[in-house]
């Protein structure tokens, strides 16, 4: 897809000469969630540090960015670096710190003027305080758009969001904030990392690798997986766009049957 012709759209979003709008005609999914996978390989096919595809992956972010907002979904969620990848050499780990850094000062004036709405999750603790600062900062000055919601997964895993949520029902159970009777699966929601979101509807990984890595273990019970071969650099709008062509082939029946069947 040539984001030319994305900029082409006029005030209702139309353009039916393209691929995008076909697909916008069609039932979009509300939240889509990434496991941005492939750069370290990317580089190595091309001879290059490993940096060097995690700064090409920073582009590609941009880029499904821009069409996930075009195409009128509503959150964005990108596994950006999980608890586990502290284990990774420290040169990498303190360049992937400075990523976030980096992508929100180049781009947040255009994140801004596109009503996209900058959030993250994970555990700041760990995080160094400048790639807080840069958070942080893209965080307060997108607060009041409405738009796409870009929600960065960083520093973040499930087993330890889902830990941290169970810690926390056990205080507020325990200082007589909650009854342990009226705890559900949406009052467990409101604990998680997640919350004021809905769970994900589509799930796309790249890199051919077809595992979740601790990723949002409990929103994806019902979520749609599309996993591809593509290198997240060399994944593209086209790409993206044909993840949301294969989500609209499923029938979801979150468990249940098809209208069709159960009125057989």
């Amino acid at each position: 897809m040539n984001l030319k012709r994305w900029k082409s759209f006029d005030k209702e979003g139309r353009d039916t000469t393209t691929r995008g709008e076909k697909v916008k005609a069609a039932a979009i999914p509300e939240h889509v969630a990434i496991i941005m996978d492939g750069n370290g390989r990317w580089a190595k096919k091309r001879h290059l540090p490993r940096v060097a595809g995690h700064h090409e992956g920073m582009k590609t972010v941009r880029k499904i960015t821009r069409i996930a907002n075009r195409l009128g979904i509503k959150v964005l969620t990108l596994y950006a670096f999980s608890t586990e990848n502290w284990k990774r050499p420290k040169l990498e780990v303190e360049y992937l710190m400075k990523l976030p850094e980096e992508f929100l000062s180049t781009y947040l004036p255009e994140l801004k003027a596109e009503n996209v709405k900058v959030q993250m999750m994970g555990c700041k603790e760990k995080i160094p305080l400048h790639t807080q600062r840069a958070i942080n900062k893209a965080i307060s000055e997108t607060a009041q758009n409405d738009g796409l919601i870009l929600n960065f997964a960083l520093n973040y895993g499930s087993r330890d969001e889902i830990m941290r949520a169970v810690r926390n029902i056990l205080m507020d159970v325990k200082n007589g904030i909650m009854n342990e009777n009226e705890l559900t699966e949406e009052v467990f929601h409101q604990y998680l990392m997640t919350h004021g979101l809905q769970d994900p509807d589509l799930l796309i990984r790249t890199s051919g690798e077809i595992r979740l890595s601790n990723f949002m273990l409990w929103q994806l019970a019902y979520t749609e997986f599309v996993f591809t071969d593509v290198l997240w650099p060399d994944f593209n709008e086209e790409h993206f766009l044909s993840a949301i062509e294969e989500y609209q082939k499923r029938s979801r029946r979150y468990g249940g049957l098809k209208s069709e069947e159960q009125s057989e």
